[in-house]
């Protein structure tokens, strides 16, 4: 009996930092992120973080950007770069639509041509992946 305990936090915790796929067009994997928000080359090498007060930081921890609450996408001097709006439009800083992050994950650019997938992740994450932060 003491080991359906024991067995239930381990599972508990094997869940809590699950990576989600990231792929291209393909549906070849270019990388992950975990629900920590740390982000994963294909060759599951650390290549950046998205922490949870919004900061966006390379695999050395130095500030790249910022995802504001209400969506609004910043590089490190805090000026606004982009916008990802609630039904997945990303924008450029005039307003301007990029993209698309349909609900399904798919990732798509302006003439709705996809990019990739992400199914699971964060939309503003995906929109910073996809749109205005390079991970390598």
């Amino acid at each position: 009996m003491k080991k359906i305990p024991l067995l239930a936090a381990i599972l508990a915790l094997s869940t809590t930092i699950k990576a989600q796929t990231i792929e291209n067009s393909s549906r070849n994997t270019i990388g992950y992120i975990n629900s920590d928000g740390t982000i994963e080359n294909s060759g599951r090498s650390v290549v950046g973080y998205i922490n949870s007060d919004g900061t966006i930081e390379n695999s050395s921890r130095s500030t790249m950007g910022y995802i504001d609450n209400d969506g609004t996408i910043e590089n490190e001097s805090r000026s606004t770069i982009g916008y990802v709006n609630d039904d997945g439009t990303v924008e450029n800083e005039s307003r301007s639509t990029i993209g698309y992050v349909d609900n399904d994950g798919t990732v798509e650019d302006s003439s709705r041509s996809t990019l990739g997938y992400a199914g699971g992740i964060k939309k503003a994450w995906v929109v910073a992946y996809f749109f205005f932060f390079h991970f390598n």
